[in-house]
């Protein structure tokens, strides 16, 4: 997973014409822990119709305020810059949460994407 180290490599990051998810967490959080030994599988999954990051909320503490990440582990989509869907909360995430989230998030791209082909014909 793609490691983000300052807000500028973030809002670069997301300015993508892909999808780009960002996963906001720390060193010190249990539940982040708990979603670490399974995200290389999901990243594997996903992997060739999503890109997936990691925001360290200490790291690179601005992006999370700004983004109005208030617990983590937290999972938020974006795509040209702009957000697309959160999975925003204090709760421990299991797998299929995320994978259900992550599902979402490109159920929302593709129809986005779909609408702005059409647009353009």
């Amino acid at each position: 997973m793609k490691q983000v180290t300052s807000a500028e490599d973030f809002n670069v990051s997301i300015q993508s014409s892909g999808l780009v998810v960002a996963v906001f967490k720390a060193d010190w959080c249990v539940d982040c822990k708990f979603i670490d030994p399974f995200m290389p599988e999901l990243e594997l999954k996903y992997g060739d119709r999503l890109t997936l990051m990691e925001v360290d909320v200490d790291k690179v503490g601005d992006v999370s305020q700004e983004q109005n990440i208030l617990g983590i582990p937290s999972f938020v989509a974006y795509t040209d810059g702009r957000e697309l869907v959160r999975f925003v909360n204090k709760l421990r995430k299991s797998r299929e949460e995320i994978e259900d989230f992550l599902d979402k998030a490109l159920a929302v791209y593709s129809t986005l994407h779909d609408s702005a082909e059409r647009k353009e014909e």
